[in-house]
């Protein structure tokens, strides 16, 4: 159905109806009860902003004394979530630098991953990255970003290449040494 279908559709409730409607989504769907909590008390931005910051950390690093399952998709699937509440920038920013954060302390820590491990968290800092471009924050987060690149030092597959070369793309070097 489109939008304008919908529109159509909805035009036609009175507002007793509309308000059910909206009462039984709420009741029914988690994700719209989490959106009008926000929307109707945007303070408490900051503790979803960690609620969904816990779940990523607890993906590398559990409660438990177990290695983490590092599933990129749970990570992701927070991040999608809490950027569908229309968070501040700088909320989301400290989300999506967050998880290329843990995934290379979690490799620092635990040792050498698959490729596939590697390109994903690449592929999630170059997303940071350019989300801090487009916001205007990569002073804010520059040093977490080198932290990252510093994590990935003793790991395969080109990693720290990699992570390197994402961080000189956004950080260049403005004031290059010079030729002696």
């Amino acid at each position: 159905m489109s939008k304008i279908a919908l529109k159509k559709e909805l035009n036609s409730f009175t507002k007793e109806q509309l308000v059910g409607q909206i009462l039984e989504l709420y009741d029914t769907y988690k994700q719209v009860k989490e959106y009008y909590k926000h929307y109707l008390n945007p303070q408490d931005e900051s503790d979803l902003m960690e609620k969904y910051k816990s779940i990523i950390v607890t993906e590398f690093y559990p409660k438990s004394n177990r290695i983490g399952d590092a599933r990129f998709s749970v990570a992701k699937k927070a991040i999608a979530d809490f950027r569908a509440l229309h968070p501040s920038p700088d909320l989301l920013a400290e989300l999506l630098v967050t998880l290329p954060e843990q995934a290379c302390q979690f490799t620092h820590d635990y040792g050498d991953m698959s490729e596939q491990y590697y390109t994903s968290a690449a592929n999630n800092f170059e997303v940071a990255l350019k989300f801090l471009k487009k916001e205007n924050l990569l002073d804010k987060f520059k040093s977490r970003c080198r932290g990252c690149v510093d994590n990935s030092e003793c790991c395969g597959y080109g990693f720290r290449d990699d992570m390197e070369q994402l961080f000189d793309d956004y950080y260049p070097d403005l004031d290059p040494e010079p030729d002696e």
